[in-house]
């Protein structure tokens, strides 16, 4: 129903809006696919980057039990007295292969998650989670602050926890089953 007001010098009412849904100059046509698709490239850079960055973990060696400059190892004991978390560092370097593991399964946990939409906000807290513990730790101490990525990619995840993935998502089929069904999970 379009809403009215009033035409200057006029009594008649007059339509401020010909949309026709519930709120006012809401954008239709291609407006509203583009802005119901919008997540879907962040969702898509983030999930394709952490699943590449988990597996690239897991396949390189040196990363997990070498003890080179290139190692997990080296990298905790090069940043361990500028990070901010510093005892996060000393947690990680009593085990830095499992440490290393858990990251980059985390990593790859994270990014299938998000690229099949599947418990997209958990898999978008995890995101934040892991981007949040290497800010505070790895790229702490890169100055200017924006120089180190690990800022931006948490602050990326925030759009995608505060909307889940409801676009071409397992997420979305799931839902829409459950409607067809008649069950909610909440309400």
């Amino acid at each position: 129903m379009p809403l009215s007001g009033r035409m200057d010098g006029e009594g008649g009412p007059k339509a401020v809006s010909s949309f026709d849904g519930p709120v006012a100059g809401a954008p239709v046509g291609l407006r509203a696919l583009a802005s119901r698709y919008a997540l879907l490239p962040l969702r898509l850079f983030l999930g394709i980057t952490f699943v590449y960055a988990g597996i690239d973990k897991l396949t390189d060696s040196q990363f997990l039990t070498g003890s080179g400059p290139e190692s997990l190892k080296g990298t905790l004991e090069a940043v361990h007295d500028q990070a901010a978390l510093t005892w996060m560092i000393d947690l990680a370097q009593k085990s830095p292969q499992g440490f290393g593991t858990a990251i980059a399964v985390g990593e790859l946990t994270v990014g299938l998650g998000t690229l099949l939409g599947l418990w997209g906000r958990i898999a978008a807290v995890g995101g934040a989670v892991i981007s949040f513990s290497l800010w505070m730790t790895m790229s702490w101490a890169s100055e200017p602050y924006y120089y180190g990525n690990d800022l931006p990619y948490l602050m990326a995840w925030l759009p995608l926890i505060m909307a889940g993935t409801p676009m071409l998502s397992l997420d979305a089929a799931l839902a829409q089953r459950r409607r067809r069904r008649g069950q909610q999970i909440f309400g």
